[in-house]
């Protein structure tokens, strides 16, 4: 598996301070509707998304009673077939030109089955481009497996939502970590922002290991205090220049998916990392809980209708093909 090229980390860099300074200026409205017409941004890589059949496979969320404890509440409606054909016909308004599948908590005891069914989606229906596993860094058989799941010529990352304290020093989850460091080089995080000092005392440690933020360190409560201290966790964890940011899951439990809920979340977060270390996708059909695809990414157009060209294909398409590794 590929790792850092120099270049690449010496663009993972903070906006130079002009570029901070529009985003500051969009953040209070100052340029208003002097940006492109959000209908130009066609192509898109998503770079997270999921694909799944319950009833053909076993996923314990999507099969088993009750339902467990989900952010945003009830989703008997994501206990479905969700397939190639319907994440098409959701993205219809987008031509996608690149997906990354995110692991969808598949039955725990065969982390290697989905991965092999990945593949029969890849031949039949050419998506996902690249994949992120199932992984299970404190298990006493991970590094079987770490090395089962790079035989995959498509598998570009892992993803193993810690739990509080894993990320710390000399603990069963840290070491497995080390051993994915050696060998894989990318890890996808999923954790509540409250822990992203661990994420960033991580990150510093293994400095080769890309690490791929899920859903923007889910700020989840928007009430003020609550956004203060995401804001302050992830200016923590910008510091380290091996972390980028995935842009999704960002529905409010409730609400909905609104631009105006979330302009000042992707913002934020763009400011803090930098346009080279962001990237937009659509966490579906998980968010199809909160809204339609469109209506996301038509979000996502409005909040940078006055980015550059550049900067809009970097978010949509450029980034996550480049920090992914996925063939054009």
């Amino acid at each position: 598996m590929d790792r850092h090229s120099v270049q690449e980390r010496q663009a993972r860099r903070h906006l130079p301070q002009l570029a901070r300074q529009r985003i500051a200026e969009r953040h209070a409205g100052a340029l208003g509707g002097q940006g492109v017409a959000t209908s130009q941004i066609l192509e898109i890589v998503d770079a997270h998304h999921h694909l799944w059949d319950p009833d053909r496979n076993y996923h314990p969320w999507l099969r088993d009673e009750p339902q467990i404890a989900f952010r945003y509440g009830d989703y008997k409606a994501l206990r479905r077939r969700y397939l190639q054909e319907q994440y098409l016909a959701d993205t219809r308004e987008y031509k996608v030109v690149g997906s990354v599948y995110v692991e969808t908590e598949w039955d725990p005891t065969d982390p290697i089955g989905e991965m092999a069914y990945v593949a029969e989606l890849r031949k039949a229906g050419g998506l996902p481009s690249v994949a992120v596993g199932q992984a299970w860094l404190d298990r006493a058989d991970w590094g079987e497996v770490l090395e089962r799941l790079t035989g995959f010529d498509f598998v570009r990352s892992v993803r193993h939502k810690p739990r509080p304290g894993d990320m710390k020093t000399a603990t069963r989850w840290r070491r497995g970590f080390a051993k994915l460091a050696r060998r894989l080089g990318r890890f996808d995080l999923q954790t509540p922002w409250i822990y992203l000092g661990d994420a960033a005392e991580l990150a510093r440690e293994f400095r080769s290991v890309r690490i791929f933020l899920n859903h923007a360190g889910l700020p989840v409560d928007r009430t003020p205090e609550e956004v203060v201290g995401w804001r302050r966790a992830m200016a923590r964890l910008a510091q380290e220049p091996n972390v980028v940011v995935k842009i999704s899951g960002l529905g409010v439990p409730g609400v909905g998916w609104t631009t105006a809920d979330n302009r000042g979340i992707v913002l934020t977060t763009i400011d803090l990392f930098g346009v080279d270390r962001c990237m937009f996708a659509s966490n579906f059909p998980v968010d199809g809980l909160c809204a339609g695809f469109g209506d996301i990414y038509r979000g996502f157009e409005k909040i940078v209708r006055d980015f550059t060209a550049e900067e809009r294909r970097a978010l949509f398409v450029d980034n996550a093909r480049r920090l992914y590794a996925i063939p054009t």
